[in-house]
């Protein structure tokens, strides 16, 4: 017989400061420690003293230029001490901060600061390089500091309130541009106390992994920076080099997406540094239990399975992962967030049954910047559940008998990837704008466990001449790497449902083309080329590549690199540099340079944002 969700399950009203921004937040445990380490890099380290003065000083010269309350300034630098010196100042000032991440595509960042229209943009001189032209007036943290240094290091009066903007974050929009979803300081606040009741305000370390155009990555910073954290900012390297900064700093805390967990556990040299940890907490995508079960083997500390949308402040729900079954839970809501799990006909369904998810309660966000037509359509007001807004989170769930949450998937079109929220519109919506390109369809393809592609099904005017290289490349210049499809499968028409709409799961049955036999040229010569082939072929699904075809245009990307990474270094028995892979991108050019015939090159950007753009 069904039944009703029991009401207490949404019955988290906490306390919080209600009257506290977020500047006074990180003021008040500056002024409790002012010496232990705030913050520690590859370069140097900062106490909370220095961290409070220098973001004072910024914050001066932000307001000598204007920024106040609700001003949108932008954040485009290399992840150093500056990076979170200028976060906090843009929050001193009154501001709110809106990331810009160095290593996206210039159309794609000239999209975000014209759409913003932020009147003033942090950066430095490295990555002011890579900012497209723009109107806004440009500050460099590190050539400006003279300028910078010459204000005064006390405290700055601030007009921010609990109600003005903390941040805008832009997320991948269905129309083809990303929308800004704005979240507000009483917004974080709340989150904050709901995260003392999962793991405890305790202070640690917190190794600091996620780019801050994610916005986990507010739990990595502020919430660590209010609660006396030492936070080790982890800058360039993969799954090898988080190992060796878990190990050198004595983390204890650490914050990741199950893709970039399943890297870790590739290679048993860093089962040592997930040993040493006391939590790990996993969110951004669903979390296989099949990855839990890894993890039990050598994690021994508190593992926690965290779901949520942007646009309800980071993390809604959370569950304390121990005993697995075929799925992992996404939990119960935190402080002060109620889910609702509804019908058709917007009614509470029964225990075990799916439902439509929403969120409701203080961690919901204001809404898009300047979209009001999307935020009425996504923020609503039920009244027959209650005055508060909820946020329509287009996501599938069902609650278990004890009152956890398991999810179930999306209920339309938008996916996630490597822990990146996607919305598949915006790239089909770009391939028809490539010449040839009639129509487009992106999905998810899962040919391997645990293993999930973008795909781009398309029809097109010719197929002769249209290569799946030209399309990546054009994708390359607007999108960021983690949106260009692996694979580009063309049909002649989309197949149809009975009512006239494109039928996806019939498409989903197609399979990707297969390269044809390497021609005698581009076969294996040497026993190193023939393993790397075997690998490549293992870990890319495709019954042949040559030696001089370039893997990352067969749909390699930053999971299985480090997948055949693990594995090569295992059957040579040697340390390999998982920069190589990324930078000798064809299986001729990785056997020279690993045998000695080829020269080492200097490293290109591209092998450095290939190498960054894994999932952090």
């Amino acid at each position: 017989m069904s039944r009703a969700p029991a009401p207490e399950w949404n019955q988290t009203a906490v306390d919080y400061p209600r009257d506290l921004s977020l500047a006074h937040a990180f003021a008040l445990q500056a002024a409790r420690t002012p010496d232990s380490v705030a913050i520690a890099t590859k370069s140097c380290t900062l106490s909370y003293r220095d961290l409070d003065v220098r973001s004072n000083q910024l914050a001066r010269h932000l307001q000598s230029l204007g920024v106040t309350t609700e001003t949108l300034v932008g954040v485009a630098m290399e992840r150093n001490e500056l990076l979170l010196i200028s976060m906090f100042a843009i929050l001193k000032a009154g501001g709110a901060y809106v990331p810009l991440d160095p290593e996206y595509p210039s159309e794609r960042l000239a999209w975000v600061i014209e759409d913003s229209g932020m009147p003033v943009i942090l950066t430095t001189a490295q990555s002011r390089n890579r900012l497209p032209k723009n109107s806004s007036r440009v500050i460099e943290a590190d050539t400006d500091s003279t300028i910078i240094q010459q204000y005064s290091t006390e405290s700055v009066a601030s007009t921010a309130t609990p109600e003005n903007l903390a941040y805008v974050i832009y997320t991948s929009g269905s129309t083809g541009k990303p929308k800004g979803v704005m979240v507000e300081q009483r917004n974080v606040i709340n989150f904050f106390t709901g995260m003392d009741a999962v793991i405890g305000a305790t202070p640690g370390v917190w190794l600091a992994v996620t780019s801050i155009s994610f916005d986990i990555s507010v739990l990595e910073i502020f919430w660590t920076l209010s609660r006396g954290f030492t936070v080790v900012l982890h800058g360039e390297g993969g799954a090898g080099e988080i190992a060796d900064e878990i190990k050198r700093h004595n983390v204890t805390h650490l914050q990741m997406t199950p893709s970039l967990a399943r890297m870790l556990t590739l290679d048993p040299r860093n089962f040592a540094s997930l040993a040493q940890l006391k939590i790990l907490m996993l969110g951004g995508e669903a979390l296989p239990a099949s990855l839990v079960t890894q993890l039990q083997q050598v994690f021994h500390g508190e593992l926690h399975n965290m779901y949520g949308p942007t646009e309800t402040t980071i993390w809604s729900t959370t569950c304390r992962v121990q005993n697995v079954g075929s799925t992992v839970p996404i939990g119960r809501p935190i402080a002060n967030t109620q889910i609702y799990l509804l019908d058709t006909e917007m009614k509470s369904v029964a225990v075990g049954e799916p439902g439509d998810l929403y969120i409701g309660g203080d961690g919901v966000a204001r809404g898009y910047w300047k979209r009001p037509d999307l935020t009425a359509d996504r923020f609503i007001t039920l009244p027959a559940i209650g005055s508060g807004r909820l946020y329509r989170t287009g996501d599938l769930a069902r609650y278990l008998d004890d009152g956890n949450i398991e999810f179930l998937g999306r209920a339309d079109y938008q996916v996630k990837i490597r822990g990146h929220r996607i919305e598949p519109g915006e790239i089909e919506a770009l391939l028809e704008q490539c010449s040839g390109i009639r129509q487009a369809v992106v999905m998810v393809r899962e040919d391997r466990a645990d293993d999930k592609r973008l795909a781009a099904y398309l029809v097109a005017d010719s197929q002769k001449n249209i290569s799946p290289n030209t399309l990546r490349a054009s994708l390359a210049e607007k999108l960021p790497e983690f949106m260009v499809p692996s694979t580009f499968i063309f049909v002649d028409a989309f197949p149809l449902t009975d009512n006239g709409k494109i039928d996806r799961k019939a498409l989903l049955s197609i399979s990707p083309p297969q390269n044809e036999a390497a021609p005698a040229a581009n076969q294996p010569d040497t026993d190193l080329e023939r393993t790397l082939v075997n690998l490549w072929q293992d870990a890319l699904n495709v019954k042949s590549i040559g030696v001089d075809d370039n893997y990352f245009d067969l749909g390699a990307h930053s999971l299985t690199v480090a997948e055949v990474h693990a594995r090569l270094q295992e059957t040579l028995g040697r340390d390999v540099a998982l920069l190589d892979l990324f930078q000798y991108s064809t299986v001729r050019t990785l056997a020279a340079h690993l045998d000695g015939s080829q020269p080492q090159v200097q490293s290109t950007d591209r092998a450095q944002r290939r190498l960054m753009a894994r999932q952090q």
